[in-house]
């Protein structure tokens, strides 16, 4: 009998046909778990889609090769239910799985019981997923490592001598963040000591809903910032790259509502600097896969760091339309033992991208969320247009989940070919139903602050909503 051998990595190669894994099951709904398939059809991998039962009309569940329901339509007892999503990968013979974003993305203990199970978590490891879940012990690592820092504490005060310590050194306004979180839950502003001690117990009552865990922080504010991203992919091989930034300035509440790449503010050296410091921040760590790395940018064109995101953005296909580079494709690669197939030489800025999230929310009403059925959904076209939706025609549109119907992402020559390809597009797009955030983007393009490049993370509310 021959010589065999047997290799435990899931990156097989039969003739020239490279097999990555034998099916990925997508631990997510909506358009990222769309957004998966549409990779995963791509290089050749089949699909098992899971799904509540308030889910069960979807697309994504339609157009993966199979798919399993998990439970009710809590997502307590269906999307964060992780033994029914470990028996439907073993039930379907799934090798790996993708988190998408959101949901146990970026749950430690989720990819512990994957590798425990001999499932491919489509991220980074335990470690590095743990040290920069923590934004304190993330920023207290970079800080070691020579990456500037908004002052703050590094980890939990519970004196109130101690806190009070801190703001007289920091001076006001002070930010209050929930340690184990993001997307603007358990935040809160506080510009005075009144106001500090009166908003800490609110962010951590926050904290506790929201991620189970009330620990939280205190940064130094930085008055009118821009919120700069960096896209990272890294491969186990220590290969780091940089795609490039997003702009991420226009906020309500701490929750993105356009992007932009690249920055209108940043020079080709002060992005090179940016860029390299993400690289560092990413080999320091070891990290693999997709990752960003956010920073604040002051009026003077100091930044900071602020914290990291392991897992795939919302907001990735503006620099997938700016680079060429399908970010999801090349998750699974790196996943599957793969060595990166781009340099940072190689990649390049080409053109313009904005990308609006289209929500079910009504910017009337304090942007109350919407649900009810989608009557006529009719996406825009044309050139430089991309939608990222996973609703159609006659779609009901859950009342248990977030808000996001899909993307719109625009790509011109330039920001000003952009923002007007933008409008033409807006101005198209119908959904008959439940009220969306389409004008409210109409709005804002048609800024005069807005098309000059003058954003910062309160734009809206200073802007926008105060017109």
């Amino acid at each position: 009998m021959g010589n065999q051998c047997f290799c435990m990595s899931p990156l097989i190669k039969l003739s020239e046909v490279t097999v990555l894994f034998k099916k990925i099951l997508i631990a997510n709904r909506g358009e990222i778990a769309l957004r998966i398939i549409r990779a995963c059809k791509e290089l050749s991998i089949p699909t098992v889609a899971v799904y509540s039962e308030a889910d069960k009309d979807s697309l994504p569940v339609k157009l993966a090769d199979e798919a399993v329901c998990i439970g009710p339509p809590q997502s307590a007892q269906s999307y964060l239910n992780i033994p029914s999503i470990i028996s439907a990968a073993e039930l379907t013979g799934a090798d790996a799985i993708h988190p998408g974003y959101g949901f146990l993305a970026e749950s430690p203990t989720f990819v512990e019981v994957c590798r425990s199970c001999n499932l491919e978590f489509i991220g980074p490891n335990v470690e590095v997923m743990k040290l920069m879940g923590s934004k304190a012990l993330a920023k207290e690592k970079v800080s070691k490592i020579g990456v500037p820092v908004i002052p703050g504490t590094n980890s939990q005060i519970k004196d109130r001598e101690e806190i009070l310590k801190f703001t007289k050194e920091a001076g006001y306004p002070v930010m209050i963040k929930a340690s184990a979180g993001g997307g603007g839950r358990g935040m809160r502003l506080a510009q005075n000591e009144y106001d500090l001690l009166n908003q800490i117990q609110m962010a951590q009552s926050e904290a506790k809903a929201a991620f189970g865990d009330p620990e939280i922080y205190f940064e130094k504010y930085i008055e009118e910032p821009r919120h700069i991203e960096f896209q990272i992919m890294g491969d186990r091989f220590g290969n780091v790259i940089h795609l490039g930034e997003r702009d991420c300035s226009i906020q309500r509440r701490h929750q993105k509502l356009i992007e932009e790449s690249p920055s209108a503010v940043l020079t080709s050296a002060l992005r090179k600097k940016m860029g390299e410091t993400a690289i560092k921040i990413s080999k320091a760590i070891k990290y693999e896969g997709a990752g960003t790395i956010e920073f604040l940018l002051d009026k003077h064109g100091d930044f900071y760091f602020m914290e990291m995101n392991t897992r795939v953005q919302v907001e990735h296909p503006v620099t997938e339309v700016v680079t060429g580079i399908d970010i999801v494709k090349e998750q699974i690669r790196i996943a599957a033992g793969e060595k990166m197939r781009h340099t940072q030489d190689k990649v390049e800025l080409n053109g313009h991208a904005i990308e609006f999230r289209i929500n079910a929310e009504d910017p009337n009403k304090n942007f109350m969320p919407q649900a009810g059925e989608i009557k006529l959904f009719n996406p825009p076209g044309g050139p430089g247009v991309r939608v990222d939706s996973h609703i159609y025609s006659g779609y009901k549109i859950p009342p248990y989940y977030d808000s996001l119907l899909g993307k719109l992402i625009i790509w011109g020559e330039t920001r000003d070919e952009a923002i007007a390809r933008s409008k033409r597009a807006l101005d198209e797009f119908i959904i008959i139903g439940p009220e969306t955030v389409i004008p409210f983007h109409l709005k804002v393009i048609d800024n005069a602050f807005f098309r000059k490049g003058e954003v910062y993370t309160n734009f809206v509310s200073r802007r926008i909503m105060d017109e």
